[in-house]
């Protein structure tokens, strides 16, 4: 059994998901989005993107609901086309954060091919410390892109993690179901040690990642439910890209389509009961953040 899930007095054949809503703050849609989804009332956590435009409206929302769970999505890549954005630690070339045009790589694999780890970890740092200067009540980090997950940089990432005294995402390299989301086999080597320690310490870790797709558009409520219907026991976060239609969420992401029926998803009100009167366990990580400290 998940050791998280014991202290917090889940049995061993209990469900227990995150819904988390990633990329809050990358642009204007996400934010009546997520405000939608708290009012709905299935969404229990999310992360928000700091080096984006909208993280300063995204900060006044999260002061002026300070209980909501809001994380840092710890971002060093910069995936679109014409919407970007750079790192906000550094403009230094050599720290390998940036690519020719003077902004993060727009991929995962070119950040952790080209990134230098103690930029990465400086980087990550001035994220977390922006948002908490921001007066965000950080819940956790997590990573955009899972562009963190290269051994090199999961240090630091922890390390963070611990210092800030948060949670940090982090699959169990142990179990199968993660295994075979595709970690990659230096990540997960690395990761099983990292992963043992973080166990001892008492922090938790993820035993399956799920996730709403964002390459079909239209009705996405039968996959949601069937995504809910099939959890199997222990923690699972299933990640929502959630966002109204806006003509910039169009000009901007080529998915614009399926993040709005992400958000269309979670929002529905059949959905939403169907979940509620299921013996599925929804929390966030606030529960586990305040477990952590003390």
């Amino acid at each position: 059994m998940n050791p998280i899930l014991h202290k917090l007095g889940f049995a061993a054949d209990d469900r227990v998901v995150i819904v988390h809503a990633d990329d809050i703050g990358m642009c204007q849609a996400t934010l009546p989005a997520y405000a939608d989804l708290l009012e709905a009332g299935l969404l229990s956590s999310a992360a928000v993107m700091v080096p984006c435009p909208w993280f300063p409206e995204t900060a006044r929302f999260c002061r002026a609901h300070p209980e909501v769970d809001m994380g840092v999505h710890l971002t060093l890549t910069c995936e679109w086309t014409t919407y970007r954005w750079r790192p906000i630690s550094t403009r230094d070339e050599s720290s390998g954060l940036m690519d020719d045009e003077g902004y993060f790589p727009r991929t995962t694999a070119e950040i952790m091919a080209r990134g230098n780890a103690n930029a990465v970890a400086t980087e990550m740092r001035a994220q977390v410390q922006r948002a908490a200067n921001a007066g965000i009540d950080i819940t956790h980090i997590d990573s955009h892109m899972g562009s963190v997950f290269r051994n090199t940089f999961l240090e630091p990432y922890v390390q963070l993690a611990r210092e800030a005294g948060i949670p940090a995402f982090f699959p169990n390299p142990y179990d199968e179901r993660i295994v075979a989301r595709g970690l990659s086999p230096e990540t997960t080597q690395a990761g099983k040690e990292i992963a043992r320690r973080l166990e001892q310490q008492g922090a938790p870790l993820v035993d399956d990642l799920r996730g709403l797709p964002l390459d079909q558009p239209g009705d996405q409520v039968p996959i949601a439910k069937h995504l809910f219907n099939t959890l199997t026991p222990g923690l699972t976060v299933l990640l929502l890209h959630p966002a109204v239609d806006t003509p910039e969420l169009r000009a901007i992401a080529s998915d614009w389509q399926s993040r709005v029926a992400n958000y269309e998803a979670l929002t529905n009100r059949e959905l939403c009961d169907h979940v509620r009167n299921s013996d599925i366990h929804v929390i966030g990580y606030r529960v586990l953040r305040d477990l952590l400290r003390t």
